[in-house]
């Protein structure tokens, strides 16, 4: 079954959730879109922060327009970065598409609204991961550029340089830093360290991911905490308590050696578990610096603060949020060309419009609400 859309007006609005940095659409982007027959238009100021000029979307053929109002509301498909405000969901026209991460095991109002405005809501947290929709997933590419960052971060407030030096005065030894967690962010974080000439030790809790952590030069922490494993999506599975205080157990003398320590463990939907307890941070040195990579989603890290940056005993805890964000031009490219993909796979290039697909598999996937419903099994309430 198809559901076929008119001619296609896609709008993008500029972020306005405080502090973000990133464009859902780069220039480039748009004349990709321009290119299939559509038409794009954006609110002026779309890109400055991450440094794209108004005037370059229009070079590209975009239109720009200052009332957000109007552009939200006339757009057949609206693209945005970050969740809209509750209110502007009735801006929406009924039957419109709007592609954004939403949040969705936490908005459920946000969700909602959607479905009561009849709009056709794309989580993209919710694109499958597969093969043929890797090219669209936006959680990966906005992570690998966070596991990076993080890592950058935690030098930056080091008491101490990354790489073995030998100098006149003596040798100085390599910074060690301990990475919990190895998805995307983790082995982007293991990479970036190991390059800057740190002695890298990782762990989670999947066994599978072991030879991964070896191939990038750093080592693997075994603890035993009995049957893990991942989920169909390739997530880690959530621990028992008692696995959970087996694997803090194990860890706290890991800390203890580091000077750095970065989380980056989440399940997905939930709130991220705390792996680094005050105990734990009373075993490092003063001096070690903890970035907690989950702390959106509630921290890996006892104590830690959203978006600050806290002392405890000399040991900083790093809970900068939005991490992508601190490299918004390239995080830009990557979650606009995310959506670019999306849009490409599903376009009628005869017709010049997209095809909403509801038995194809990445649309089941990530679609939320349609048809004045929620849809997705995933929100279901069986």
């Amino acid at each position: 079954m198809c559901v076929k859309l008119p001619a296609m007006k896609i709008a993008v609005p500029r972020e306005t959730h405080p502090g973000e940095t990133r464009a859902p659409l780069t220039p480039d982007s748009a004349a990709k879109l321009i290119k299939l027959g559509a038409q794009v238009e954006v609110e002026v100021g779309l890109g400055i922060a991450a440094g794209f000029s108004d005037d370059a979307y229009t070079k590209a053929g975009a239109t720009l327009t200052t009332d957000r109002k109007a552009l939200i509301s006339s757009g057949d498909i609206v693209l945005r970065l970050r969740k809209p405000p509750v209110e502007e969901i009735s801006w929406l026209k009924p039957d419109a598409i709007h592609a954004s991460l939403l949040d969705p095991f936490n908005e459920k109002e946000l969700v909602q609204k959607f479905a009561e405005r009849g709009v056709s809501a794309i989580s993209m947290e919710f694109i499958p991961r597969t093969t043929r929709a890797q090219k669209m997933d936006v959680l990966s590419s906005q992570a690998n550029l966070g596991g990076y960052e993080a890592v950058i971060l935690a030098a930056r407030y080091s008491n101490k340089i990354f790489p073995m030096m030998t100098t006149a005065a003596g040798t100085i030894l390599p910074a060690k830093v301990f990475i919990i967690g190895v998805g995307v962010a983790g082995l982007q974080a293991i990479a970036t360290a190991k390059r800057l000439g740190a002695k890298v030790t990782a762990y989670d809790t999947r066994p599978v991911v072991e030879e991964q952590v070896k191939s990038l030069g750093a080592q693997f922490l075994k603890i035993d905490v009995g049957e893990t494993g991942q989920t169909k999506d390739g997530y880690a599975k959530a621990l028992t308590e008692e696995q959970i205080q087996k694997q803090r157990d194990a860890m706290k003398k890991t800390c203890g050696d580091s000077d750095i320590v970065i989380t980056t463990a989440q399940v997905f939907g939930r709130k991220a578990p705390v792996l680094v307890t005050a105990e734990m941070l009373s075993a490092m040195k003063p001096g070690s610096v903890v970035v907690d990579m989950a702390v959106e989603t509630g921290g890996n890290v006892e104590g830690v603060k959203y978006d600050d940056v806290v002392d405890r005993n000399g040991v900083k805890i790093v809970g900068i949020a939005n991490l992508p964000g601190r490299a918004p031009l390239h995080a830009s490219q990557v979650y606009s060309a995310n959506l670019v993909a999306l849009v490409e796979e599903f376009w009628d290039k005869q017709e010049k419009k997209f095809v909403l697909k509801l038995d194809d598999e990445i649309i089941k996937g990530c679609l939320v609400t349609h048809g004045g419903k929620v849809v997705n099994e995933k929100l279901i309430t069986k």
